[in-house]
């Protein structure tokens, strides 16, 4: 079993009968034939991964590890809010005609300000002070601007990272206002969890937790019957991640840099609804 899989079952489990749910109240998303797209969620769920011990990734359902890791680079290193840059087709719904998603997600981590250190984008502050000042209590990057939620065309919904040195060990937490467990949850917990290993290595540091904290963690009415399948299934251990360690330059880093050994897991696939 993988640590990943334990805390996902348990998440699911919680959710499904401690859950509330919001069918009496107006909600905003609907699925694609109208229907308001109900859930049962759970408030402030927090979840810690140890990151020196394994690499968290589901088993019991596949992962797709590379679009993952794709998708955080072109974020976190492209800094780019056009689907152009991008790989896979996930963002296409919210896109307009020249593929912009609007002043959203990497948009904001690459936009400059001034420091008394100089001028910085959110990311290369972040590297700056991972090199120059470790035992800052502020190194953290927000993408949650109120200025251009106006101009985004899907409001961030992991939108802050926290990092904090204790000795030689990098630890973060990742602030989710709102999280659709079946969709996102592993993606996003594979996804940060990247980043650290990344941020740790050009740093000359070691990897330590990532604490993810959910506000609302919830499940979609129509996505039920499926988790309920899935957290059902076979789990296996959890695979070892080979890390390009060559690499000492934060942008340098690309899909090939990580590789996944003896991944096993579920592949049944599911046709997933996503609600916008």
């Amino acid at each position: 079993m993988s640590k990943a899989d334990e805390i996902f079952v348990k998440n699911m489990k919680d959710i499904m009968e401690n859950g509330v749910w919001d069918t009496d109240l107006p909600v905003r998303p609907k699925w694609s034939d109208g229907t308001p797209a109900h859930t049962v969620k759970k408030f402030g769920i927090v979840n810690r991964y140890d990151l020196s011990k394994e690499f968290p990734i589901l088993t019991i359902r596949k992962t797709y590890f590379k679009s993952c890791v794709d998708e955080l680079l072109w974020i976190w290193q492209k800094k780019s809010n056009n689907i152009k840059d991008l790989k896979s087709k996930i963002w296409n719904q919210w896109a307009d005609e020249n593929g912009s998603i609007g002043k959203a997600y990497g948009y904001q981590l690459g936009v400059k300000h001034i420091y008394r250190e100089g001028e910085f984008d959110q990311v290369d502050r972040v590297l700056f002070d991972l090199k120059n000042n470790p035992s800052s209590r502020r190194i953290m990057t927000n993408i949650y601007n109120f200025a251009d939620l106006h101009e985004m065309n899907l409001y961030p919904c992991a939108y802050s990272m926290t990092f904090n040195v204790s000795g030689d060990t990098l630890n973060g937490i990742l602030n989710q206002r709102s999280n659709d467990m079946l969709t996102a949850n592993n993606w996003n917990v594979v996804q940060y969890a990247i980043l650290m290993i990344m941020f740790a290595q050009v740093s000359g540091l070691k990897v330590g937790e990532l604490v993810h904290v959910i506000a609302d963690a919830h499940i979609y009415d129509r996505h039920i019957p499926m988790v309920e399948e899935i957290i059902k299934e076979k789990q296996f251990t959890a695979p070892k991640l080979e890390v390009d360690t060559s690499i000492t330059n934060f942008y340098d880093f690309t899909v090939d840099s990580f590789k996944l050994v003896d991944y096993k897991c579920n592949d049944k696939k599911f046709d997933i609804p996503v609600a916008e």
